[in-house]
């Protein structure tokens, strides 16, 4: 059989060895003694290689070395693997591959549930293969937080949390019961129920362990997620970054994770950002420097006396931005401030000091009252954080960074500028036209740039006190002063967790936000993922009737366009308390330094420096407001769930009973008809294109994750099966239904299709019959036809959120194939893993330097066997027009060839599993 011949495929299939007798690095297993007597537990010892190439390595580099000589068994990890490590400094610059064993997968019900499917799926695809079904259950550890993306249907009400958890178990009951099924089928999994809070914040207060003690061997915390923001716990000093689902499920079976050795760009941080200026004016600067200086694929270590300014808070705002800076990781290695943050959210002072002492003893903490010294990095940059300014991002892309004096001017250039990531092509004598309408009985008007939405929303911000309470204090001084948001403005404030709650009550602040408009709508990701809910029909009339570019502004790391409401032509991302300062504003299309916000109750003109407050007003309300037993009192309650989540009951079998009627759960196609024998690489001759782009085609284009359009395929499918509009829900929440989200594939209003010749929407040309049809139309008469179909697309392809319907959506479409400039980095290992073949134009080359317009046929020609196929190899591409160019093929590693072979990664691993 071919996976028994491949020796990739063998190395991986190989048993674990577990006996630490045999361990290849037994002689450096060394004791960490307790400061009173005994010891903590035992550990691999870096310093006990006396290697002194290790005192060089980046913090980041040392935990991926600690992984590989804890996890070495001489076959799923090496000797040599461990030395490739050590030497980072010559083989990361030559892309080797390594084996990654995290600590623990990290899922939340957006991607966790089709995860969960998966599982299930594979549990009866490994019956049907005559073997145990039980095989399929997570070997390490499994954090699922039901982070069920509030769809912000009620605000401005003190009842909201409450009216919104009520629509949110009304609609999402069967995932939910969905999940806790899972949670008892699947062994080594904890379920965190809804209503706790956003993943990552309590990823960050909670979950993160920092360093683990399991029977006894201590070892770092390290985590991949299926959420790109997962690096939000970089802050606190634990290796994580983003993966798609579809790799989460294979780590949590207990496969190494294939990972290019990556480069580390050392970031210095020096001095100490001004009064006025927030965490996240500083993440926004970052965010622009990095993606010019370009991340992609590479690590960020932060380091220099700056570091020790930032609070842990700053620190993990930082880290949640890295797929915004395009970064696999932003990484804070453990000191001081980690320390005692971990005791502010409830740490017990034994795990604190076993934390220190092991990461110490490790050569992995950061001590900044001692000379450092001197590590290597693959390239630097550095910023004096006393040079960072108020700013926010926008109006379409998070790295598109404008100073707030600018924000006017840009603004109108905006108008002015051709349709693009910066314009919107406005003519001249139309930017200042006025949209009147009666809005629940009152006058009210909209020009360009008036702001629609306001949004404290995200983990990226609502896990940072500072911010938070700066947007309080706005709230509170405007208050006073007799301003007040319009009421047509949606406002709504989603904390990532429950301790936000506690201290904004405990400060006196809520109630001031409360007046505002920004009352508490639920405990999770809102606004920043799409769930804004609908605006209120006076309001969207009046922005649809007179074509007005209206505008959203959202403590959020997501802008990009068609995402957070199809009517907001223009989101710009802010610190929080600028989100409050534009609600009262009401446009964007202002100059904050010397125009008004408002008329304030003496009849006087209220400025933006007469409600923004003092690092010191905020630092001295964090003080008395953020105390340790909040944190505690939180977590003791999520333990014990919630009345609604604890009322769910669900069936007690390990297999899962599939209802062919579900339009939320259903058993996808992946493993029908699977056989022992791996189909090997597949051909691609004479395929159509399906469709045309350019660049910066993100996941949600290819995967929407907002609402289903009335006129879309989902919505016929959904009509056919008896549903009313209403009853819709978006595509995220169906992400457990293959046939809701084949449907949805490529749905995204606002992408933008070369083949369609300038038209905007989720349509193609059918190239046989030059019919323009929805795209799974097309794909399926395609299909029928038993034809292929590519994708051609410009640079950074996939970029965004790490959405594995990304690449299953597609490959359910028939997809073979898609040709692009370049890729982002989690996206392309999901088209490997679905098993599409990822190809890369050469540089300077494109689908429009080679004269391609999308009506050829394209022969790929790869090699018809595995082990004629190389990473990163050249492949010949030809068309039917007679056009001939070669790409590179982006398997970047041996692994990710037998993948391919396999048809992808998950029948990969069970055909693994079915062998041990």
């Amino acid at each position: 059989m071919p996976s028994c011949t491949d020796p990739v495929a063998n190395k991986l299939m190989a048993p674990q060895v577990k006996d630490a007798s045999e361990h290849a690095f037994k002689a450096i297993l060394t004791s960490l003694p307790k400061p009173g007597g005994g010891e903590f537990g035992k550990f691999y010892s870096l310093s006990a290689l006396n290697d002194p190439r290790i005192d060089r390595l980046p913090y980041s580099i040392r935990i991926l070395l600690e992984s590989a000589i804890r996890n070495c068994d001489n076959f799923q990890v090496t000797k040599d693997d461990v030395e490739k490590i050590i030497d980072w400094e010559n083989t990361s610059p030559k892309q080797v591959e390594i084996p990654f064993k995290p600590a623990r997968v990290l899922l939340h019900d957006y991607t966790g549930v089709p995860a969960v499917v998966d599982l299930a799926s594979m549990r009866d695809a490994m019956k049907n293969l005559g073997n145990d079904p039980n095989k399929i259950n997570p070997l390490i550890p499994v954090d699922f937080v039901v982070d069920h993306s509030v769809q912000v249907n009620v605000t401005r009400s003190e009842n909201a949390v409450q009216a919104n958890m009520e629509l949110e178990f009304q609609r999402y009951k069967e995932r939910f019961a969905f999940i806790k099924w899972g949670s008892s089928a699947f062994q080594n999994m904890l379920v965190v129920p809804p209503g706790s809070g956003i993943l990552h914040q309590v990823n960050l207060e909670y979950l993160g362990r920092v360093v683990f003690n399991n029977d006894g061997i201590l070892f770092p915390d390290s985590v991949v997620g299926t959420d790109s923001h997962t690096t939000m716990i970089d802050g606190l000093g634990v290796a994580g970054w983003g993966v798609g689902g579809i790799e989460a499920e294979a780590a949590m079976l207990g496969q190494p994770m294939s990972m290019v050795l990556p480069g580390v760009v050392g970031f210095r941080l020096s001095g100490k950002l001004r009064d006025g200026v927030t965490a996240t004016d500083l993440v926004l600067t970052l965010t622009q420097m990095l993606r010019k200086h370009g991340v992609v694929g590479k690590f960020v270590e932060f380091y220099g006396e700056g570091v020790a300014e930032l609070t842990l808070a700053d620190r993990a705002t930082i880290a949640n931005m890295a797929p915004e800076y395009g970064a696999t990781m932003g990484f804070f290695p453990v000191d001081h401030v980690t320390l005692q943050y971990l005791k502010l959210t409830g740490r017990s002072d034994e795990t604190v000091s076993m934390i220190e002492a092991y990461l110490r003893g490790n050569k992995m903490f950061v001590d900044y009252n001692q000379p450092q010294k001197e590590r290597a990095y693959t390239s630097y940059l550095q910023l004096d954080l006393a040079d960072v300014e108020p700013c926010i991002s926008g109006p379409k892309r998070p790295h598109d960074r404008v100073p707030l004096k600018e924000m006017k001017d840009d603004w109108q250039a905006c108008l002015d500028n051709k349709l693009g990531f910066k314009g919107f092509a406005v003519p001249k004598t139309e930017q200042n036209k006025v949209s009147k309408f009666t809005f629940q009985g009152q006058p009210a008007e909209l020009k360009h740039g008036s702001v629609v939405i306001a949004a404290i929303t995200s983990c990226t911000n609502t896990s940072n006190p500072s911010v938070m309470l700066g947007a309080a204090l706005v709230a509170k001084k405007a208050c006073e002063l007799g301003l007040e948001v319009k009421p047509w403005v949606k406002t709504s404030l989603a904390p990532g967790s429950g301790v936000v709650t506690k201290y904004l009550l405990k400060s006196g602040l809520q109630k001031y936000l409360n007046q505002q408009g920004f009352n508490i709508v639920g405990y999770g990701c809102t606004t920043c993922i799409g769930n804004s809910g609908e605006l209120d029909e006076s309001v969207a009339s009046a922005i649809s009737e007179n074509d007005i570019v209206a505008a959203a502004v959202l403590s959020g790391n997501r802008n990009f366009e068609g995402r957070v409401h199809p009517l907001t032509r223009a989101n710009y991302l802010a610190s929080p308390p600028l989100v409050v300062a534009y609600a009262l504003a009401g446009t964007v299309d202002i100059d904050f330094e010397k125009e008004p916000i408002g008329t304030g109750k003496d009849g006087k003109s209220v400025y933006f420096r007469d409600v923004w407050p003092s690092n010191e007003e905020i630092a001295e309300v964090a003080q008395s407001s953020v105390l340790p037993d909040m944190f505690k009192s939180a977590y003791i309650a999520i333990r014990k769930g919630n009345p609604m989540w604890n009322q769910l009951d669900v069936p007690a079998s390990t297999l899962y009973s599939w209802d062919p009627n579900s339009t939320y759960i259903h058993e996808p196609p992946y493993f029908k008809n699977m056989t022992m024998e791996p189909p090997g690489p597949h051909e691609v001759k004479d395929a159509y294109c399906l469709l045309n782009f350019g660049d910066s085609i993100t996941t949600d284009h290819i995967s929407p994750a907002g609402s289903i359009n009335k006129d879309s395929p989902a919505a016929k499918f959904l009509l056919q099966r008896g549903l009313n509009q209403r009853d819709f829900n978006t595509y995220g929440s169906r992400r457990g239904n293959d046939e809701v989200m084949a449907r949805g594939a490529f749905a995204n209003i606002r992408i933008v299709n070369k083949l369609l010749k300038g038209e905007v929407g989720p349509k193609t040309i059918h190239v046989p019959t030059g019919d323009k049809l929805n795209v799974y139309d097309a794909a399926m008469s395609y299909k029928a036809a038993g034809q292929d179909t590519i994708i051609l697309a410009g640079a950074d392809y996939g970029s965004g959120s790490s959405r594995d319907w990304a690449a299953k959506g597609p490959m359910l479409l028939g997809v073979k194939a898609v040709i692009a400039k370049s890729f982002e980095r989690i996206h392309r290992s999901n088209l490997v893993g679905m098993g599409i073949i990822p190809l890369c134009f050469k540089p300077g080359e494109d689908a429009d330097t080679l004269g391609l317009t999308g009506q050829e046929r394209y022969t790929i020609n790869l090699p018809s066997k595995i082990g004629e196929i190389r990473p990163g190899q050249d492949v010949t591409v030809t068309t039917d027009t007679g056009e001939s160019f070669t790409c590179t093929a982006r398997f970047d590693t041996k692994v990710e060839l037998a993948y391919f072979n396999h048809g992808g990664i998950l029948p990969f691993v069970i055909r693994n599993l079915i062998q041990e």
